[in-house]
């Protein structure tokens, strides 16, 4: 293990905030328009998720070039001309139809961000790394086959909770499934989420790819390398009752 590695997982991170964690979570179930309250619940369960990521990050091959190098993934992700050089069948040209439909962005969620948490736009490693992890998110619906129905949204962030470890993610994923359950009783929204936790931990480990060379890749291609399993159970939730469900987290 390196130096750098040993010394970050010497760092202690900020102590839990189970309560506020539930306060923003209220908050936004009584406005699920009030997207803010994401970042908070994960702000206040961030733990020590950052500091292990980033020292497993620089211990696996290509990881310690990737964290040397620093690359900023929100501008890239948002750049459309880099984005239109994607063919059919590509990662790239999936994520790049994702976000279309969904009118989103990259820099929008980085903005969103910023809101919560100034210091995330630091130079400090482990702010790039949390950085990282934001901007590759919608990368992760793209991969994992999840869409950002209420459904969706809590099984990419209980797939990422088994990548990452942030407890942020499991929390948001359990409370989603229980809000779904309320809704929807006859959905199997635990059902759902607990495969994504399953798919999650069985697939290789996303942090350190690169997502510049993984745009290039056929998807089905892709999700084969990477061991990321189709997300049977969600799928089986008929499509209009999944866009039906009111719950939609902005995670």
């Amino acid at each position: 293990m390196s130096d750098a590695a040993v010394s970050v997982r010497h760092f202690k991170g900020p102590p839990l905030q189970p309560l506020k964690a539930l306060q923003a979570f209220g908050r936004l179930t009584r406005n699920k328009e009030d997207t803010i309250q994401v970042f908070e619940i994960m702000r206040a369960l961030a733990g020590r998720s950052t500091f292990k990521g980033y020292a497993r990050l620089i211990c696996t091959p290509g990881g310690g070039e990737i964290a040397y190098a620093r690359r900023e993934l929100a501008p890239v992700l948002s750049d459309p001309n880099w984005l239109a050089q994607f063919g059919p069948g590509t990662v790239g040209e999936a994520y790049r139809r994702f976000m279309q439909e969904e009118d989103l962005s990259a820099e929008g969620l980085a903005m969103q961000s910023r809101m919560t948490e100034p210091a995330i736009d630091e130079p400090h490693v482990l702010a790039w790394y949390g950085r990282r992890l934001r901007d590759v998110h919608d990368v992760w619906h793209v991969l994992s086959g999840y869409g950002r129905d209420a459904l969706g949204e809590a099984c990419v962030v209980s797939f990422s909770y088994a990548q990452t470890g942030h407890k942020g993610f499991g929390f948001i994923g359990v409370a989603g499934a229980w809000e779904i359950s309320r809704e929807a009783p006859k959905v199997r929204a635990f059902s759902a989420v607990r495969e994504a936790f399953g798919n999650g931990r069985r697939a290789s480990w996303l942090p350190s790819e690169n997502y510049e060379v993984l745009f290039t890749e056929p998807l089905e291609a892709a999700r084969r390398r990477l061991n990321i399993s189709p997300p049977t159970r969600y799928l089986a939730v008929p499509e209009e009752i999944r866009r039906g469900l009111k719950l939609r987290s902005a995670a």
